[in-house]
């Protein structure tokens, strides 16, 4: 191999290792998926190789990845700032409650990040999301009474809670001032071949 194509595929390594670890894939298990030799997947990693487009391809598509990710070098993920009032208020009460998307990361794995607000005598029901989803919440203000599954549980503030979402759920403001939280949904596995629930509590 010439220099450029050297270093092509030592990039290409580099590339193919670090996906497979952050999957926590052995490399039989990438082999496997990838239908090529396990030799074929250490070549590669080592650079010691010029694979085909069609191992490359099996390869990138083992992955998930798409081949233009293995021949680029990896680029730092821009930082996503929402300023105060930025965010999404995806619902509203008449007493003025509000339930805002403030943050949010890509598939598979989501990770929502929401801030809400009960207005006196508010309440918010959710049926089941997708199964495995969870949800962190934490009172800021007020009183939030959180009944999941017929099971009723009252919080007030500083009190946290770890709610499945995978089952029907609701957050209430029983007092009579407006009741703040800031809730995290986890949803794993997002993908086409899954539908989630309505996005959050």
């Amino acid at each position: 191999m010439d220099d450029d194509t050297a270093g092509l595929a030592s990039a290409i390594g580099r590339r193919v290792r670090q996906e497979r670890q952050a999957r926590g894939w052995t490399l039989d298990h990438l082999a496997e998926a990838a239908g090529v030799s396990r030799r074929m997947v250490i070549n590669v990693e080592q650079g010691a190789v010029n694979p085909s487009v069609g191992t490359l391809l099996r390869i990138s598509d083992a992955l998930g990845v798409g081949l233009p990710a293995l021949v680029e070098p990896p680029r730092p993920r821009p930082l996503e700032v929402t300023r105060r009032g930025e965010g999404a208020a995806l619902w509203r009460s008449p007493s003025g409650g509000r339930g805002t998307l403030v943050a949010g990361t890509e598939p598979p794995d989501v990770v929502e990040l929401w801030d809400w607000t009960l207005g006196p005598g508010d309440q918010h029901a959710s049926e089941a999301h997708a199964a495995g989803t969870k949800e962190l919440l934490q009172v800021q203000d007020g009183t939030i009474t959180v009944d999941v599954a017929g099971r009723q549980v009252i919080l007030e503030v500083g009190d946290a809670l770890t709610v499945p979402g995978d089952v029907a759920h609701s957050y209430a403001n029983p007092g009579t001032q407006p009741a703040r939280f800031c809730l995290a949904v986890f949803e794993p596995g997002v993908g086409p071949r899954r539908r989630t629930g309505d996005g959050g509590a």
